[in-house]
């Protein structure tokens, strides 16, 4: 028996069948390049340095102790890419997006990563020493014992972060940044000139760690426990 079709089941199905398709495989195979597509591709314990990969979509990409040190990653898509142990150090990060990353102790010492979002990132005890880092978002990152030795974090965003142990003692704020209900227990900020800081509170200052020469925003005061004693590890 023949099927009859109705003008507009008909046009529904001939549209479906001539319809390109969008998805298609990540290229893993691929060697790196810029604006490769790696996204969820394993590529662990790799090494990686000098790599250029600009624009290219890292989505959950596999990076566990990767040696990613001087690469280009300008611009790049990390999303939930696992970093963990990994070392981006001396990269060129600028306007990359490492939202929700995990990198658990990894090293991005020396790092330019202006404008960088890494916002919800899992960076517990990573380095950040000497990093480039002014308007990067660490907004909702967890930073407990993140090392920010001599980085440059102006007008970075650190609100709702966790800043528990993490040490921005030696890093510099030239204007503002922002502190906005970020969790800053023994936070040491020994030196820090936050006085154009933004979002901090007392509470806050009252668990955080400075000293004499820290500089608060108006209306703030240094705590009596002030200096904290030296933490051992």
């Amino acid at each position: 028996m023949a099927m009859h079709r109705s003008p507009l089941g008909l046009l529904a199905f001939l549209l479906l069948a001539s319809a390109p398709i969008s998805t298609r495989a990540a290229d893993c195979g691929s060697t790196a390049s810029p604006k490769l597509d790696w996204q969820e591709c394993t590529k662990k314990n790799l090494m990686l340095q000098g790599s250029d990969l600009e624009g290219a979509n890292l989505f959950s990409t596999d990076f566990s102790l990767t040696d990613l040190s001087g690469a280009n990653v300008k611009s790049a898509n990390l999303e939930k890419a696992t970093l963990v142990r990994a070392s981006l150090e001396g990269a060129h990060a600028e306007g990359a997006n490492f939202a929700k990353i995990e990198a658990y102790r990894s090293s991005f010492a020396n790092i330019a990563a202006d404008g960088a979002s890494f916002a919800g990132a899992e960076l517990q005890r990573a380095n950040f020493a000497g990093a480039r880092l002014s308007g990067a978002s660490f907004e909702k990152a967890e930073l407990g014992r993140a090392d920010f030795d001599k980085a440059v974090l102006t007008g970075a965003k650190f609100a709702f972060a966790n800043l528990s142990r993490a040490d921005l003692s030696h890093a510099t704020f030239d204007g503002p940044a922002m502190f906005d209900r970020a969790f800053m227990f023994l936070t040491r900020i020994e030196g820090l000139d936050l006085s154009a800081a933004t979002g901090l509170e007392q509470a806050q200052i009252e668990l955080a760690c400075g000293d004499a020469s820290t500089k608060l925003p108006a209306g703030l005061s240094a705590p009596s426990t002030w200096p904290c004693p030296a933490e051992h590890e």
